[in-house]
């Protein structure tokens, strides 16, 4: 049988292993394998393998990816500089969402930060998320992190199969290893709101208390974000209206501010006569403390800020509102949970679910009606009565 001749892309050559020394052949490939996309320059590739075999196959691949489109270089781009250049194309992100993303991608940098992204694999990310999930990795400062919850896994792995799918964008995978990892969510906080009892009981533990005016605004439906980016000028007097504007986040432990999440975020709501009564008295104190501190008052307009007018940082004010409802002696709840109440307490008294959303800045009424559904358990209670009271009124025939 005649021996099928090479194509002209093989050659045979003779080379010294670096291991033993000595001379050995073997088979070189030389194909061109398209337009590199970053450089818009032919790529040509060269590769050498142990048999005839490897090589024609090799060609075969490169020949049927190239076709494609679908061929990847070699290159040493690291883990660390492809999370760099993907968080630097995000132009359209806010600052808040960059810094979670920053926050989700830090332990995969400091793990594998120095390694080509085209040597990471599976099983790294796999290991990645089982030492998270333990406890113990530490951060970049040599703090030591307490365990992840799935919901925190869930974020780090999407945003890596993020980054990696920009890999392949970039024709620096042929594939994404993390793409088939699919982490439980965990389940989502359930609204804890507080009765009107209960709010009644916060309400009157307030008098006196310097930030009295943001647990009412809280308990009035205003985020967390929204209360640390109030400003005095979105406070009008006298039309009685609160413009909700910027948003102040907790983001890697840095205070960030920008645009609320959504447009309907930003909304004008009417403030009733308490309201108004509540915020020009907080308004009255801060204007005696600027007066007192003279120069040394560095006012930035907040509605929520320290005695020498600067912001407080958003963790500040969860840190401030558990201290006071821990002295009104009632259950703890989280600050969010307050804003629950406020939908809750909507719900209950029947406002339609499309004006429950614009007080809410919901960017949809589906939303809103999912989250405020279910009802407090004493509804919950007086349903379940006025239900024994339907069915105990019917007449049972046995016959």
């Amino acid at each position: 049988m005649t021996r099928q001749q090479l194509p002209t892309q093989i050659t045979k050559v003779t080379v010294v292993d670096r291991r033993t020394g000595k001379e050995v052949v073997r088979y070189q490939v030389r194909v061109d394998a398209g337009v590199d996309p970053e450089t818009g320059n032919r790529h040509q590739v060269r590769r050498r393998f142990r048999t005839e075999k490897e090589a024609r196959a090799a060609l075969t691949k490169f020949i049927t990816d190239a076709a494609s489109g679908s061929f990847v270089a070699r290159k040493d781009v690291t883990v660390e500089q492809l999370c760099v250049d993907w968080l630097a194309s995000l132009h359209w992100a806010r600052g808040t969402t960059l810094a979670g993303y920053r926050y989700n991608l830090a332990p995969l940098r400091e793990q594998y930060g120095n390694l080509p992204v085209q040597q990471l694999t599976r099983k790294h990310i796999d290991d990645l998320v089982a030492a998270l999930k333990a406890g113990g990795t530490k951060t970049e400062k040599g703090n030591v992190r307490r365990p992840w919850c799935n919901r925190s896994l869930k974020r780090t792995v999407e945003t890596a199969v993020m980054v990696l799918d920009y890999a392949k964008e970039r024709k620096l995978l042929a594939h994404n290893v993390a793409g088939a990892i699919k982490p439980k969510r965990g389940k989502a906080a359930k609204p804890k709101p507080y009765t009107p009892a209960e709010v009644s009981t916060v309400l009157k533990s307030l008098e006196g208390n310097r930030d009295g005016h943001l647990w009412f605004l809280a308990l009035c439906g205003l985020r967390r974000s929204e209360l640390g980016g109030l400003r005095w000028s979105g406070v009008n007097f006298t039309l009685k209206t609160l413009d909700v504007e910027i948003g102040r986040a907790a983001a890697g432990g840095k205070a960030v501010e920008d645009d609320p999440k959504t447009e309907s975020s930003v909304r004008t709501l009417p403030m009733d006569d308490e309201m108004v009564e509540v915020l020009r008295r907080a308004h009255r104190i801060q204007a005696a403390e600027k007066l007192s501190l003279g120069d040394a008052y560095r006012d930035g307009d907040y509605v929520a800020c320290n005695e020498d007018g600067t912001p407080y940082h958003p963790d500040t004010l969860t840190h401030r509102w558990a201290k006071m409802i821990k002295k009104a002696g009632v259950r703890h709840i989280r600050l969010h949970d307050a804003r629950h109440t406020c939908g809750t307490t909507m719900h209950l008294r029947k406002v339609p679910m499309a004006v429950i959303a614009a007080w809410l800045g919901h960017a949809d009424a589906s939303v809103t009606a999912r989250i405020y559904a279910h009802s407090q358990d004493d509804a919950l209670r007086d349903a379940a009565k006025t239900l024994a009271e339907v069915v105990s009124s019917r007449v049972i025939d046995a016959s």
